[in-house]
């Protein structure tokens, strides 16, 4: 139960601070920035890397935890489990958020600035080389050294800065799901579900292949 409530408060820490940047940003008429909300979300992943890393991997991820059960380095029975907690703390957060700003619309939700069809390939695409980078440098169920947490976090930190515009950057189902079902921005959810899925279980083939 231990890993399990690692990954609630991992992600909690994660939808809380990286939705939240951007709802203060809204708020605040952009006192956050653009690039202040892909550094809060890179630090936040860091952070909570560090914080959890020993105990539970920090997966924070649906689609992470899914690539290192294909890859075989999580059991098969810890997956739901830790979807679940995941799921769980990005909804708590989004919870938060809505209590304490009502008056947002999309509490950090995930929207495709241009077509459908461009955020799918953005979402694959970043989330491919996301993975890539947590299978060279984790081993599943707990991060090697002191660089997994740095390189981790400046990967997402650097995929925000240049994609968040377009596609909001998730490369996570939870971070996406729970604002869309608190929000209600429900209409766009399928490609922040499949496209990290799909970008994670991509990364794993190559790393397999890579490693062969």
């Amino acid at each position: 139960m231990k890993k399990y409530f690692a990954e609630f408060i991992g992600t909690y820490g994660l939808v809380f601070c990286g939705t939240g940047a951007i709802v203060i940003n809204d708020v605040s008429g952009g006192m956050v920035t653009h690039v202040g909300i892909a550094i809060t979300f890179g630090l936040i992943v860091m952070s909570m890397i560090y914080a959890f890393g020993e105990i539970s991997g920090a997966h924070l991820n649906p689609a992470v935890t899914i690539g290192f059960w294909a890859s075989g380095k999580l059991k098969k029975k810890k997956v739901i489990p830790y979807i679940i907690a995941q799921l769980l703390g990005g909804f708590f957060a989004s919870v938060c958020l809505l209590l304490l700003f009502p008056e947002h619309q999309g509490l950090g939700s995930t929207l495709p600035a241009g077509s459908a069809l461009q955020s799918f390939v953005l979402e694959v695409i970043l989330t491919f080389f996301l993975m890539l980078v947590i299978m060279t440098v984790s081993t599943g169920s707990k991060e090697v050294g002191t660089i997994a947490g740095i390189a981790i976090g400046a990967v997402v930190l650097l995929e925000a800065l240049f994609a968040g515009p377009i596609t909001g950057a998730s490369m996570n189902p939870a971070r996406s799901i729970a604002p869309a079902i608190v929000s209600a921005q429900l209409q766009h959810l399928w490609i922040y579900i499949t496209a990290p899925i799909i970008g994670a279980l991509l990364a794993v083939l190559s790393w397999k292949y890579l490693k062969k």
